[in-house]
């Protein structure tokens, strides 16, 4: 398996738009979900190869920081099946 997850945290919803369009626009990615976690803080989940969800990532998390909302962004590179099957992906 050489897919990964890629996610990124922003506090509001303006940035987490923009964090998304940047991602879309930059690699071949799929965004599985958007996750509000309370308190105005969305995670946003998207999937693909390695390279494109570290590129998507480092994009998205720019965007997000731009708009003064990243929170945080992480990339788990070849997720085990468990976990992909907890979060329904």
């Amino acid at each position: 398996m050489n897919e990964a997850l890629g996610m990124i945290e922003t506090k509001g919803f303006v940035g987490s738009v923009e964090s998304i369009d940047a991602m879309a626009k930059a690699a071949g990615i799929q965004l599985v979900k958007q996750v509000p976690t309370g308190g105005g803080f969305l995670t946003i989940i998207v999937k693909g190869d390695v390279g494109s969800v570290k590129a998507a990532v480092d994009v998205g998390a720019e965007a997000a920081a731009k708009a003064g909302e990243l929170v945080g962004a992480n990339i788990i590179a070849r997720p085990h099946p468990e976990l992909l099957k907890s979060y329904g992906i």
